[in-house]
């Protein structure tokens, strides 16, 4: 009786209020933004280049995946891989539209164009489309909530939204839209209960709400949400888990107030309900939201900005409880981190989600992608024995893609707008031309990011009334993260941002963490912010045991390690002195040009026979976390002992 209650609240007509957005900013579209900085431009030509030509390669010669649409417009032959296989085409195609914006090339568009006719020929007249059923066994569609269709179909709309941005063709748009259609008929509208096993279509239904103003896509993305915590994936996911919470599923999101499961099915849920609440206002989904955002900064976050400590359900475990060899951190959930950080903050105009942003973005994310562009890392592990090398692919193929299309779509995440502000969420060199109250605003900025402190921001098209620029102050200033899972072990920063206009010091006001200039801009100004950089320490949470002793380093967004490549072959058998001095400098030729950070250490040496030990004082090179393992496999450390007894050494 209890189910038949839930099932006919859940078919009632959705409750979609038709007010005006809660979301206080406006994102400013990739496509209006080019990127010129140093450090992310060399980055974008990379992705553009090597990872697509990975993505290509692995795609459509490797793997089964181009050739399984292919079967399934023939209607027949058998079904090569694994049953998500479709989503990793469809990520790469997002990752080609992005790239086709940054960089243009005919063959990489002639390549896209390509799969898309094979992806509408192998779509079922219903618009069903899924490989996997369509060459195994049709009747079985939509009879295992796990089997990830709903998930396919997601980032098909996500890539479909994203081809028609660059490129203004629909034939893929048309493709998802379909889907979406027949998904809308199959579940919503005729009631027929459904729980997501991987969620990613509710923040896609959204994407397609906004590119086509349908509200029915609002209205489904909601439904799917409601779905959960019902009991109604008890005998499709409960079985395979034993654990509704490995899916989010054990409480109805509304009530849901602590992080579980799986980390990149979360991130996804999450960006979506902050979707539909920016439309409902529904104040239910904005609190649980709020709590559980708390409840990983505060207690499950790695230092890096990455998530899920276990790779036994590759996402969450207990409270402060972060190893960091056997750390899962997947490059996917930390893509993740930088979806929902930012749908969070243009609810909210608060900076501190997007100092969680960026710090993903920096360290755990672009850990993920190797300099060339063409090896991968699927968990991030923040230290190593040697035990770790990227791999050119994996049979779960989700991370290049992903880490591909997080970095080609890079300017989604710098601007945003309100009305009557331009605000700068990020310090990466770009242009931009963008309306603000039916005028024309243009903004060129320049910036030593992450290496230095210094952006200018010129003013390149001004419309003729006033408005204001917000800049983030990066929180990082005051504290590693939000909350006191990390802190700094030596005091406050000594700086403090200053700005300048045309050259002249002027005073500010600040708000959420923004840095706000509201004048009668003209055509010529420059504003000049200066975030000054101080190496810190940082020290965790005492309930955080598996840091307990030992000290991370971290210089502006940049958290760093140590390899055994810069050290003698070794990176765990130092410690770090009280009196230990630090210095920051610039190597132009190593690693693509970094900083890099040498300190004094108590190094321990045994003797080949295990009898002796020696120590010796040293100078050790530390680098940024990201770009570790480029040289081959070896010893790593970001978390760096400060007494005998967190030392691992071996002869």
């Amino acid at each position: 009786m209890y189910k038949n209650i839930i099932l006919g609240l859940l078919s009632l007509p959705m409750a979609v209020a038709a007010q005006e957005s809660l979301q206080k900013l406006e994102p400013v579209n990739f496509a209006k933004v080019s990127i010129t900085d140093p450090f992310w431009k060399g980055r974008m030509q990379v992705v553009a280049t090597n990872t697509l030509d990975a993505c290509v390669l692995y795609t459509e010669t490797k793997t089964g995946r181009i050739r399984n649409f292919e079967k399934a417009a023939a209607g027949k032959g058998e079904h090569e891989g694994i049953y998500y296989d479709d989503s990793d085409v469809y990520k790469a195609l997002e990752a080609m539209a992005y790239s086709l914006k940054n960089h243009p090339d005919a063959e990489t568009e002639k390549k896209a164009d390509e799969w898309i006719r094979k992806i509408a020929a192998a779509q079922l007249p219903d618009g069903y489309l899924n490989t996997y059923y369509q060459l195994t066994d049709l009747t079985k569609r939509w009879t295992d909530m796990e089997k990830h269709e709903d998930y396919c179909a997601g980032h098909l709309i996500e890539a479909g939204i994203a081809y028609h941005n660059t490129t203004g063709k629909r034939s893929l748009l048309e493709v998802a839209i379909r889907f979406a259609d027949h998904i809308d008929a199959n579940f919503r509208l005729a009631n027929r209960p459904w729980v997501s096993g991987h969620q990613e279509i509710e923040l896609a239904l959204m994407r397609l709400y906004h590119h086509t103003g349908a509200r029915k896509y609002l209205e489904l993305s909601q439904w799917f949400l409601e779905q959960r915590g019902h009991g109604l994936g008890k005998g499709k996911i409960w079985d395979e888990w034993k654990d509704p919470d490995y899916c989010q599923d054990g409480l109805p999101v509304k009530e849901q107030q602590e992080i579980t499961g799986h980390a990149v099915r979360a991130m996804y849920m999450y960006t979506g309900a902050a979707d539909v609440a920016a439309v409902t206002r529904d104040a239910g989904y904005m609190k649980a939201m709020h709590t559980i955002w708390e409840d990983v900064v505060y207690r499950n976050m790695y230092i890096t900005g990455g998530i899920g400590a276990q790779g036994k359900n590759e996402g969450f475990g207990k409270d402060y409880d972060l190893p960091n060899e056997t750390a899962y951190c997947e490059t996917c959930a930390s893509v993740g981190m930088v979806f929902w950080n930012q749908r969070m903050n243009m609810l909210s105009g608060e900076s501190r989600y997007i100092d969680v942003l960026e710090r993903s973005l920096y360290n755990a994310a672009l850990d993920g992608l190797a300099l060339t562009g063409d090896r991968f890392f699927y968990g991030n592990p923040l230290a190593s024995s040697g035990q770790h090398q990227r791999r050119e692919w994996f049979g779960t193929a989700c991370c290049p893609s992903n880490i591909a299309r997080l970095v080609a779509s890079l300017g989604n995440y710098i601007y945003s707008t309100s009305s009557n502000a331009v605000w700068v969420n990020l310090y990466i060199g770009s242009e931009i031309k963008l309306p603000l109250n039916k005028q024309q605003v243009g903004l060129s900025m320049q910036t030593g990011y992450p290496w230095k402190g210094t952006t200018t921001i010129a003013i390149t098209e001004s419309a003729k009334q006033a408005y204001q620029l917000r800049l983030r102050i990066p929180g990082w200033l005051q504290a590693p993260v939000p909350g006191d899972l990390y802190r700094f072990s030596d005091g406050l920063p000594t700086g403090s941002v200053k700005l300048l206009l045309n050259g002249k010091e002027i005073p500010f006001t600040t708000e959420n963490g923004y840095a706000v200039v509201e004048r009668k801009w003209k055509k010529g100004d420059l504003l000049e912010i200066n975030t000054p950089l101080e190496l810190r320490k940082i020290m965790s949470h005492p309930d955080l045991k598996q840091n307990t002793g030992s000290i991370a380093l971290q210089y502006g967004p940049m958290v760093y390690c140590v390899e055994g490549v810069d050290n003698g072959g070794k990176a765990l058998n130092f410690i770090v002195p009280k009196d230990a001095r630090f210095k920051v400098q610039y190597e132009a030729g190593k690693l693509g040009g970094i900083n890099t950070i040498q300190f004094d250490a108590n190094v321990f040496d045994v003797s080949a026979d295990g009898q002796q030990i020696t120590t010796t004082r040293k100078t050790m090179t530390a680098i940024p976390y990201f770009s570790w393992n480029n040289r081959g496999a070896g010893e790593m450390l970001i978390w760096l002992p400060t007494t005998v007894a967190q030392l691992k050494i071996t002869p």
